[in-house]
């Protein structure tokens, strides 16, 4: 491995880590970020399953126009995401950056997550 996908793991695993320390048994949000799409996933790690799940992949964000890799897609996803999670009950969550800056479309995701219903 190179080193910065090293560095990349590390971090990654110490974000989850505290996650864990801190989550009594709430759902967490989890952000994937790629290129050109963003995913947001509530997972129930005591349980192992996906409660609810959003992507810019989904037919309705390309239909809108929308390409993932830009903050107006990423609040999109937040919102949605959100709003399913509320459907499923879950309003509390833990946010998992998954190793990423809390900036740009990580932090336009979470923004519209809160304004939408789920509290972290």
């Amino acid at each position: 491995m190179s080193k910065m996908k090293i560095t990349n793991a590390r971090r990654t695993n110490r974000v989850r880590t505290a996650l864990r320390r801190t989550a009594n048994g709430r759902p967490r949000l989890s952000v994937f970020r790629s290129s050109k799409h963003i995913y947001a996933q509530v997972i129930d790690d005591a349980k192992g399953e996906t409660l609810a799940s959003a992507s810019s992949l989904e037919k309705t964000m390309r239909d809108a126009g929308n390409t993932g890799a830009n903050i107006d897609a990423a609040k999109a996803v937040g919102k949605l995401v959100a709003e399913r999670a509320v459907e499923k009950g879950v309003k509390e969550v833990v946010f998992d950056r998954g190793g990423y800056l809390y900036h740009g479309r990580v932090k336009a995701l979470a923004d519209a997550a809160r304004e939408s219903g789920l509290s972290f």
